[in-house]
């Protein structure tokens, strides 16, 4: 979480004066899932009876808490989505959800799910498919860990994902590589500017 973390402290208080909000790691998080769903479609498709339905437009659901639970309401249109906007969405569901507002069309009709566990703590864990979707990303606590970077130990801020999957559309290796390419955004996020 390195670069994220640094991108974040560098430009922060910019972002705020230029959007009225703050950057999040969600937003990242988001912006690497529709690198990685458009690479690998297979992902943002779902099952309907016996037929398989490809979807031409990436809408994920982010988990957010309301007092009876969480809820996760969607993000439309990921796919043609800025930072700046992800995270005014999201502020604009969050509220909506801790003010008991969310809707039916709020939550109806994601294509994937996110789900930021970290927020509450949680080091690992394996999230629930939201049904019809085919895959959900699980999110956990950033904290620091011991790494090798040339020959020196370190420590490096580093966060645990999880991808839970329906295997009758997604295979292993895809999975592997879905989740890797969503790390491989996180991790470089340069990758994100420049859809490389």
């Amino acid at each position: 979480m390195s670069e994220v973390m640094e991108i974040r402290k560098t430009y922060q208080e910019e972002f705020v004066n230029k959007y009225g909000i703050k950057l999040g790691f969600m937003s990242f998080f988001v912006k690497a899932a529709v690198a990685a769903l458009q690479e690998y479609p297979i992902v943002n498709a779902v099952i309907d009876g016996t037929n398989m339905i490809q979807r031409n437009y990436i809408d994920i659901s982010v988990a957010v808490a309301t007092p009876t639970g969480l809820m996760v309401p969607v993000l439309r249109n990921c796919q043609s989505m800025k930072l700046h906007e992800i995270e005014l969405q999201l502020a604009e569901l969050a509220k909506k959800g801790k003010n008991g507002k969310l809707t039916l069309e709020d939550i109806n009709g994601g294509t994937f799910t996110i789900s930021n566990g970290g927020t509450f703590g949680s080091l690992m864990g394996t999230p629930i498919i939201n049904p019809p979707q085919s895959a959900i990303l699980g999110m956990h606590a950033v904290i620091n860990r011991p790494v090798v970077r040339g020959d020196q130990i370190v420590a490096r801020p580093m966060m645990y994902l999880a991808l839970t999957y329906d295997h009758r559309l997604l295979d292993g290796k895809d999975a592997v590589l879905f989740l890797k390419r969503i790390q491989n955004c996180v991790e470089d996020p340069k990758r994100i500017l420049l859809e490389v």
